[in-house]
C-alpha cells in the first residue's frame, strides 16, 4: 500500500477514505472524474500555521493564497478558522464576497491590477492592496480621489532571491514581472511616492521568492532581507514598516522522492530570523504574514477517475486510460508534475506493473503520470491521484469541450457537493448564434 495512505484511510473492504468517506461510494453516487476535499486536514494545516505565530508570541496573519483553489466553500472555511486570504482578480475577490468572507482580511495582489478590480477593492473596503508597479501607484490614487477613499497598502519587492523550484514557480529574483526592485532605486521611489499620497496608508513590505520550495535557507535570506530593507527605509525616510508579509510557497510532498520540512517549520524559521534582525536593529517587531495556499490545500485533495480503455504495447509501458486528464489537472503537462496514485477500490492488492496514466484529451502530452506503479487494473477500477488539491481545478479547462468536475468536501464522515459538476448545457451557455448579414 501507498505510504502516503494512513491505516485510518483503509476501510474494512479495502477501499480509500477520504476525510472518513468511501471514496467508491464518492465516484458512484457522483461520478467521476472528482475533485474530493478532506476538509479536517485543512482545518489542521491553519491551525498549525496560528500554533507557531501563538508560540512565539507575535502578531500575525495566516492569510490563504486563494488562487491555489478558490471556491465560495472554501473562503467560508478559511474564514471559520480564523484565516486571512489574499485574492489576485475581480473573480476571486467576488467569490470571497460571495462568501460573506470579512473583506478587513483580504489583501488584493496582482501585477497589473485593473481600473476597475482596483475600484471593486475600494468600494468593497478590501483591508489591504498590494501594490506592484507605479501604473497601479497612479491608478490607485486616482480611484481612491474618485471615490474619496482611503485604504491600506504594501509594496511589493523583488529581494533578488531566486528559489529552488521550477522556473515558472520563481518569483522574487530581479528579472521578474512582479513587484519592485531594490537595487536599481525603484523600490525607495515607490515608498517615497506612497508616502506622499495621503488616502494611501503604507502599513508594510512584501515579497515572495517563489513556490514548492523544500529549503528553509530561502526564506531566512527574504526574511533578512525584508528587514534590512525596512531598517534602512526607517533611517533614511523615517518609516517604519507595521508589516513584514515573507509570501508562501511552502513545499508539499507530491511523491515518494519529495522529502520536504513541515510547512509549519518554514513559519517558526521566518520568525526567529525577522526576531533576531529586530533585536540586532533595535527595530520594533513587526506583523509577520505569511500566505501559504499549496501547504493548505494540496495534500487535502484528491482527484478520483475511472479507468476505462488500456494500450500494450511490446517493450513498453501501458497506457492505462481514464475518464479524466489536463482538463481537470493540468500541471503535469504544464510543469512535468508528478503525483502518487492509488487503486482506491482495492488498496491491499499488490503493485505489478509500471504504468502510464493517460487522460481522455485529444493531446499527446495528456500524460497524468508518466510512471505509476499499480496493481493490475481493469476498465471500471476507480483511480485516486493524491495531494491534487492546489492548482488542479483552479486552472481546469473545458478542452476538447469537456465539462470540469464536481468538487466534494468531506469530513467526518459526510460529504457535499460544492461545486457542482457543469453539464454540456453549461458549455455552449455563453454561446451566440451567428446571423448573417
Amino acid at each position: 500500500m501507498n505510504s502516503q495512505i494512513a491505516s485510518s484511510q483503509v476501510s474494512p473492504e479495502g477501499h480509500l477514505l477520504i476525510g472518513g468517506v468511501d471514496s467508491v461510494a464518492l465516484a458512484k453516487k457522483y461520478g467521476t472524474p472528482l475533485i474530493v476535499y478532506d476538509v479536517g486536514q485543512i482545518r489542521q494545516q491553519i491551525r498549525k500555521f496560528k500554533q507557531v505565530f501563538e508560540e512565539e508570541k507575535t502578531s500575525y496573519a495566516v492569510s490563504y493564497a486563494s488562487k491555489a483553489f478558490a471556491t465560495i466553500a472554501m473562503y467560508q472555511v478559511a474564514a471559520e478558522e480564523g484565516a486571512y486570504t489574499d485574492v489576485v482578480s475581480a473573480g476571486e475577490l467576488y467569490t470571497a464576497l460571495k462568501a460573506s468572507f470579512p473583506m478587513e482580511r483580504v489583501s488584493f495582489h496582482g501585477n497589473n491590477k485593473s481600473r476597475a478590480e482596483l475600484e471593486m477593492a475600494v468600494k468593497n473596503h478590501v483591508g489591504k492592496i498590494i501594490i506592484d508597479n507605479f501604473y497601479e501607484i497612479k491608478l490607485l490614487k486616482e480611484v481612491l480621489q474618485e471615490n474619496d477613499s482611503h485604504i491600506k497598502v504594501m509594496l511589493r519587492l523583488t529581494p533578488g532571491i531566486s528559489a529552488h523550484t521550477h522556473e515558472y514557480d520563481q518569483t522574487g529574483q530581479i528579472d521578474s514581472k512582479f513587484g519592485f526592485d531594490l537595487n536599481s532605486g525603484q523600490a525607495a521611489k515607490a515608498l517615497q511616492e506612497v508616502l506622499a499620497e495621503p488616502r494611501m496608508d503604507m502599513v508594510g513590505i512584501h515579497a515572495h521568492i517563489g513556490s514548492q520550495i523544500f529549503e528553509l535557507n530561502g526564506f531566512e535570506m527574504a526574511a533578512q532581507k525584508l528587514m534590512q530593507i525596512a531598517s534602512s527605509w526607517r533611517e533614511k525616510y523615517g518609516y517604519t514598516a507595521k508589516i513584514i508579509n515573507v509570501g508562501g510557497g511552502f513545499g508539499i510532498k507530491y511523491v515518494s522522492s519529495d522529502h520536504p520540512l513541515k510547512p509549519e517549520a518554514f513559519v517558526k524559521a521566518i520568525v526567529e530570523t525577522i526576531k533576531q534582525e529586530a533585536a540586532k536593529n533595535d527595530y520594533p517587531l513587526p506583523e509577520i504574514d505569511i500566505e501559504p495556499g499549496r501547504s493548505i490545500v494540496g495534500p487535502a485533495g484528491y482527484n478520483l477517475y475511472q479507468v476505462g480503455s488500456r494500450k500494450d504495447v511490446p517493450g513498453l509501458k501501458p497506457y492505462v486510460t481514464v475518464d479524466g486528464g489536463m482538463g481537470d489537472n493540468i500541471r503535469p503537462a504544464l510543469y512535468q508534475a508528478e503525483y502518487e496514485t492509488v487503486l482506491a477500490n482495492n488498496l491491499k492488492a499488490k503493485e505489478e506493473e509500471h504504468v502510464r496514466i493517460a487522460g481522455k484529451y485529444c493531446e499527446s502530452g495528456d500524460l497524468l503520470s508518466a510512471d505509476a506503479f499499480l496493481p493490475k487494473t481493469k476498465p471500471g477500477d476507480i483511480l485516486a491521484m493524491l495531494d491534487t488539491g492546489a492548482y488542479g481545478y483552479s486552472m481546469a479547462s473545458n478542452y476538447n469541450r469537456n465539462p470540469r468536475p464536481a468538487v466534494v468536501f468531506a469530513e467526518n464522515g459526510h460529504a457535499q457537493v460544492v461545486v457542482k459538476r457543469e453539464s454540456l448545457e453549461d458549455l455552449v451557455r455563453l454561446d451566440q448564434s451567428y446571423q448573417e448579414d
